[in-house]
């Protein structure tokens, strides 16, 4: 068995698109919308064969911003980058084009080299080796 998708709503379906498009390497699908439920969706697929599903929905409150709190659920995407090099220089580049770097790349205790970046609409992003 293996995990098929992870979806995340947004407000905003076109700018988190872009965005993963631009600096995760996916490719989207067709977008999906049904008027009727005022409801659109689009696919995108990662070099892996990884899937993310971005929903969207005219009720959709806006981004996550509260990057310290943990609750129950969904806590933070992680890419591999490849190395060490590989994760400062897009935490680097996302940090240059405006986004927010939660922590700064670093190692962990259990020896993981990562940084965290939120994307557009605030959910963490673990950049890792």
């Amino acid at each position: 068995m293996q995990i098929e998708h992870i979806a995340i709503w947004t407000s905003d379906l076109e700018q988190l698109r872009d965005f993963y498009v631009r600096y995760f390497a996916a490719t989207p699908g067709l977008p999906y919308h049904n008027p009727y439920k005022r409801f659109a969706s689009c696919f995108l697929s990662f070099p892996d064969g990884a899937r993310l599903e971005l929903m969207c929905a005219p009720d959709i409150e806006g981004e996550q911003v509260d990057f310290a709190g943990k609750r129950a659920g969904y806590a933070h995407l992680a890419f591999s980058c490849g190395s060490e090099n590989q994760v400062n220089e897009l935490t680097d580049r996302l940090q240059h084009d405006g986004y927010i770097v939660v922590q700064g790349p670093h190692w962990t205790g259990d020896g993981y080299y990562e940084s965290v970046i939120a994307d557009p609409n605030g959910n963490q992003i673990e950049l890792t080796i």
